[in-house]
């Protein structure tokens, strides 16, 4: 694998290729943010000044791409003056931030536009505790940790603790594991509307005229040394919103106590 350099993001691909693939993607996808169903922004100055790299955002999920799609508009936009705001699209000319995102192996080996998004700057990981629509147990690939370890070292990541886009489902303690021994700034972000808005994978518009709302929280205060993973992804879960407590639906039982050394 290629090292990071300025012409090489930090898994080889060609900044020049991926800053097109990019562009092109926001191009296409800026009407369904602020056209067809104007997204809501609030929290972009938690976003101003932050470093580089080694910068965690940890978030709930509704669709398999509308969600990060959007994040990578707004990053953007932050990073380029603009607060809480997407209105000068100009910011996709220059992204100013070198961005990576957690997504499921299974989902991004399905089709040309998952494989496109993936040079965007997908890390791809293995679900431990699912696969192709069943329950399985099997052990965290170390490789794919390091690559997460890889893209905070050289930029910010985007990831999604529960691993999935149901509403409330344990965090995966493979997350807190990532911050503890990483040390990240952790800002919590939390979405909504988006699966009112599109279909399950976030590719076409379900419905129009609805406002999906992104919330970023100011970063964590999470003590790397003595907190426990379970006492962080607690944390992160509370922070997302995602937590037994906000539920107003149905309290469910999560059985973290006991879950395997799980992360996606």
């Amino acid at each position: 694998m290629k090292k990071k350099t300025i012409f090489y993001d930090a898994f080889g691909r060609w900044y020049i290729i991926k800053r097109l693939v990019i562009f092109v993607l926001g191009v296409v996808s800026y009407r369904r943010y602020n056209g067809f169903n104007k997204l809501r922004i609030s929290g972009t100055e938690h976003l101003t000044d932050l470093p580089d790299n080694n910068v965690l955002f940890v978030s709930n999920h509704q669709t398999y791409f509308a969600d990060v799609s959007a994040m990578y508009h707004v990053f953007f936009s932050a990073k380029n003056g603009f607060e809480n705001s997407i209105r000068n699209p100009i910011y996709l000319i220059n992204p100013r931030i070198d961005l990576y995102y957690v997504a499921a192996e299974e989902t991004m080996n399905k089709g040309l536009l998952a494989k496109i998004f993936q040079f965007a700057g997908a890390i791809t990981v293995k679900r431990t505790w699912r696969s192709a629509g069943k329950d399985v147990q099997r052990k965290v690939d170390l490789s794919e940790v390091d690559n997460i370890e890889r893209a905070l070292q050289h930029g910010w990541v985007i990831t999604f603790p529960q691993g999935t886009t149901k509403a409330f489902a344990p965090g995966r303690r493979g997350t807190a594991h990532i911050i503890k021994k990483n040390k990240p700034i952790v800002i919590p972000v939390v979405i909504d509307g988006f699966r009112r808005a599109f279909d399950k994978k976030g590719l076409l518009i379900k419905k129009r005229g609805v406002e999906p709302t992104m919330k970023f929280k100011a970063p964590l205060a999470i003590d790397y040394e003595n907190d426990s993973t379970q006492q962080i992804i607690d944390q992160v879960m509370d922070a997302i919103e995602q937590s037994p407590k906000f539920n107003k639906v149905k309290p469910i039982e999560t059985n973290l106590g006991t879950e395997p050394n799980t992360f996606y």
